[in-house]
């Protein structure tokens, strides 16, 4: 090969190297993967982002609301920390309604992979933890969230309130009611500021148009919305868009006034038939520290 064809195949490489990293460098997994001797994540393809650490036999299961998939680092660091006894921990952060469905069946298929582990501890909203309660031999509230407005950079659209996503140039990501108790939250929110007219401006009019999503993946879905500028605006919890500015992400925040917003509670359950109960026990205890409390916090969560 000469010395011309050679520079022109580099250049070449270069270029789909420096494509392939920028068409997907938003994509989740965004924690720190565990150590291991292979590490085999590929965008798109095979990336499981949604399940934490050690499935074969684990010492302890939780199953957390997806939207705190944030704080998992630091808080199995912290909790192996407290109890090193306990090397092994699986976590799954999928929507609180599908791990609700997981419980009541017993198993749960993503990909060609069946997963069978039972939890020991079921994190979720208290809306959904109360109409759960005969699972449970114990319940604790561990924190609070509320709504905001992420936006990319610049905030080109100028979105400053709720009022705005009902604009028609106004490309917003939805999270989806039927599974997503913050879809349902927002929701109340477009009633209390514009009654049935701003709900169904958004919900219908602007669905059948295009110009509102509803996602399937709520707490990943929507920052990659706005981060691959599909969207204009996306309702979420105020704790995702302080995470994706942790990230150092081109996104920014747009604050909703107390009087418009809601406040959502987080409650921690042992589960009653929990196959590892003292390790549950230990978790929850665990959760009303002032370390965790601490974790929370530093991500964007209120706590009691």
């Amino acid at each position: 090969m000469n010395l011309k064809r050679l520079i022109v195949f580099a250049v070449i490489l270069i270029m789909n190297k420096a494509y392939s990293q920028d068409n997907y460098k938003y994509d989740p997994p965004w924690n720190t993967a565990p150590e291991s001797s292979v590490n085999f994540t590929v965008h798109r393809i095979d990336n499981v982002p949604d399940l934490f650490g050690d499935i074969v036999d684990p010492q302890l299961v939780i199953f957390f609301a997806g939207n705190q998939f944030m704080v998992m680092d630091d808080l199995i660091e912290a909790f192996k920390k407290k109890h090193p006894k306990y090397e092994r921990i699986f976590v799954e952060t999928l929507p609180p309604g599908i791990l609700a469905k997981q419980i009541e069946g017993g198993s749960i298929t993503i990909g060609n992979m069946r997963i069978t582990h039972q939890p020991d501890v079921y994190a979720a909203g208290k809306n959904r933890i109360d109409s759960m309660k005969n699972h449970f031999s114990r319940t604790e509230i561990y924190a609070y969230n509320k709504l905001a407005i992420m936006v990319p950079k610049g905030n080109p659209k100028s979105v400053n309130s709720i009022l705005d996503l009902a604009k028609e140039d106004v490309k917003i990501a939805m999270p989806n009611p039927a599974w997503e108790g913050i879809g349902r939250q927002i929701v109340s929110v477009y009633n209390k500021l514009g009654g049935e007219n701003l709900e169904n401006t958004i919900m219908k009019d602007k669905v059948g148009k295009g110009t509102t999503y509803l996602t399937k993946i709520h707490h990943r879905e929507s920052p990659m919305k706005i981060l691959y500028k599909e969207v204009d605006a996306a309702p979420v919890w105020y704790s995702e868009v302080v995470y994706q500015k942790l990230l150092n992400h081109p996104v920014e925040l747009v604050e909703i006034p107390a009087e418009e917003n809601i406040k959502a509670t987080y409650m921690i359950a042992e589960m009653k038939n929990a196959p590892r109960a003292q390790a549950g026990k230990d978790f929850v205890d665990f959760m009303k520290s002032d370390v965790a409390k601490n974790i929370y916090k530093k991500y964007g969560f209120e706590t009691p």
